[in-house]
């Protein structure tokens, strides 16, 4: 799917994971009692941040990657029906 944005600067946009509809012993979660998912992949990088002295650095996640990120980080957004989160690259934990 081709998004039709572009982020700033060191943002990414990440669409998240669906939340988990079992547990591991096989118990039904509730939607009222689902947690936020914690991970997604990036759909749309941006190009960058600029350093003090002037130059670019690039972001070290791209378009793809599966990612874990802050329970609360982000911006909850909804581009052509789907929901997504904005986020600034700092705000990712960790490319698995």
């Amino acid at each position: 799917m081709a998004l039709s944005m572009k982020p700033l600067a060191d943002r990414v946009i990440v669409r998240a994971a669906a939340a988990e509809e079992k547990t591991k012993s096989g118990i039904i979660i509730p939607d009222t009692a689902k947690e936020k998912p914690q991970r997604g992949e990036v759909v749309a990088v941006g190009e960058g941040k600029t350093a003090d002295s002037g130059s670019l650095i690039k972001p070290q996640v791209q378009v793809g990657d599966q990612v874990l990120y802050g329970k609360y980080a982000g911006t909850e957004i909804t581009v052509d029906g789907e929901d997504l989160l904005i986020m600034r690259e700092s705000d990712i934990f960790a490319v698995l």
